[in-house]
């Protein structure tokens, strides 16, 4: 069992705190980043608050600054958990990013509908997000440096998404969302993110949309690679020339919410009444991967990773979403209950294989 800290930035018998710091070894490549729950802000878990000071220079907030988590009620803010996310990276030199400003999920019930449930109108859906960005942002002004202004707005087709927002005011929607977090606060960085953005659909459509926004004159400074992935998806090929595409476009090209899972997919198959107990197909790996699963997630962390590196010059940040295996959302989803291991620290806080053997490397070349 690790020993609880006794201050902040004291060592304690957690394995990776013995590492040399990621944010040493790669900060001169891009932004070495996390994911960062409420109890990590907090400093309730205080192993892992230690090892996120200890790692990383720069901070996402899993759930705080969604619409839903801060906004609840049209006439009702919720500040006290972003407050503690943003103090924590304040106090700790981080850089800290605001995710999300505009997302169809984590969006109260009120927010595009009226009192009998139907939709608003469009000038009233207009005026709540400015509202709501407004607020949000403009309270943050000159500490966050960046923002996910809209998240997850197109399909792998390359379509728009059917969303509260697209269905009442059209592809003008994201226009709007960089228009009114800029007025919010001119000098933040804003961002554009999703997932599957291997997918060239998807691909194409955000180099369309981003080369839309600067001809506007609209500011919008990078886009996020949600990095959701799996142990056969998506193609390192069809990753890397996303990554060249939307580096072409000028902005700067960010890793978000990266995380392997090493579990077996059921996307297209779970339901919400699946047990997990003694299912061996759901939930095949409850006391660790097997040897050669082990192998293969880290040769693919690895190979990803290295990848990240090679474009260090377009990359500014990697963002690994969540610490450690214990703390990450993949344990639950589709289903309850299920134990993976997608990220850089496993339960014990113990560094993977595959993060040791790169940061061994880069440290005996500096």
């Amino acid at each position: 069992m690790a020993v609880l800290l006794a201050a902040p930035g004291a060592i304690a018998q957690v394995p990776a705190l013995s590492d040399a710091p990621l944010k040493t070894i790669f900060g001169d490549k891009f932004q070495v980043s996390v994911a960062v729950n409420d109890d990590q802000a907090k400093n309730i878990d205080k192993d892992g608050a230690a090892v996120i000071r200890h790692h990383f220079n720069s901070i996402v907030p899993e759930n705080v600054l969604k619409c839903s988590m801060i906004h609840p009620e049209k006439d009702r803010y919720f500040w006290d958990d972003a407050d503690a996310y943003v103090k924590f990276g304040e106090e700790n030199g981080m850089t800290i990013i605001g995710h999300c400003l505009v997302w169809h999920y984590f969006l109260p019930e009120w927010f595009a509908r009226d009192d009998k449930g139907n939709y608003v109108s469009a000038d009233e859906l207009k005026s709540r997000m400015r509202d709501h960005i407004h607020t949000t942002v403009g309270r943050y002004k000159g500490r966050i440096k960046g923002w996910d202004v809209v998240n997850e707005a197109i399909s792998a087709d390359g379509r728009y998404c059917n969303t509260p927002y697209y269905e009442i005011l059209g592809e003008e929607y994201i226009p709007l969302a960089f228009q009114y977090a800029h007025e919010a606060d001119p000098n933040a960085e804003l961002y554009i993110n999703d997932f599957g953005m291997n997918e060239p659909g998807r691909r194409d459509a955000y180099v369309r949309i981003i080369n839309d926004l600067k001809r506007r004159g609209l500011r919008v400074d990078g886009i996020g690679m949600q990095g959701h992935m799996g142990m056969d998806y998506p193609d390192l090929d069809d990753y890397e020339r996303s990554i060249e595409a939307f580096a072409a476009t000028g902005c700067k090209v960010m890793i978000t919410e990266w995380d392997m899972t090493a579990l077996p997919s059921l996307t297209n198959t779970a339901t919400i009444d699946m047990k997990v107990d003694d299912n061996i197909a759901i939930n095949p790996y409850v006391n660790g991967l097997d040897e050669d699963v082990d192998k293969h997630w880290n040769s693919r962390m690895d190979a990803f990773f290295s990848m990240f590196l090679r474009h260090a010059d377009a990359i500014d940040r990697v963002t690994v979403w969540g610490l450690s295996d214990a703390t990450s959302w993949r344990n639950d989803w589709p289903v309850t209950g299920r134990t993976d291991y997608p990220v850089y620290f496993d339960r014990n806080l113990r560094m993977k294989p595959f993060l040791k053997k790169l940061s061994d490397y880069h440290k005996t070349k500096k």
